[in-house]
């Protein structure tokens, strides 16, 4: 099972411009991860409840964040869960992507 904030949780987060891909996309590109049987879309800025709802065996998150920045990492760990902080691969990010995006269009303007 997977936990993916909303849109308008995104937007609080992230800001008004954002997200680029909307949840439904998001959703269905995590449910096509084989390890993933289901995803559940929550609207509070963070997973907590969610956490503490499903109890996970794993709690997953980019390695961009330390261990005690994740949310729910102290539940799992004090319900015999692991936390798992996954690599991020450079360059692609959404917002790098964007980014890059943006700075291409200014040189082709210039």
């Amino acid at each position: 099972m997977a936990g993916l904030n909303s849109d308008n949780s995104v937007r609080r987060l992230k800001g008004k411009d954002r997200p680029y891909i909307s949840e439904s996309d998001r959703a269905y590109i995590l449910s096509e991860l084989h390890v993933v049987d289901a995803v559940i879309i929550f609207k509070e800025e963070t997973p907590i409840l969610l956490i503490k709802l499903i109890k996970p065996d794993v709690l997953v998150k980019g390695a961009d964040y330390k261990k005690n920045e994740i949310v729910g990492s102290q539940f799992v760990d004090q319900n015999g869960g692991k936390v798992v902080r996954v690599p991020l691969v450079p360059g692609r990010s959404t917002t790098d992507l964007i980014n890059l995006i943006r700075n291409l269009s200014i040189a082709i303007i210039s």
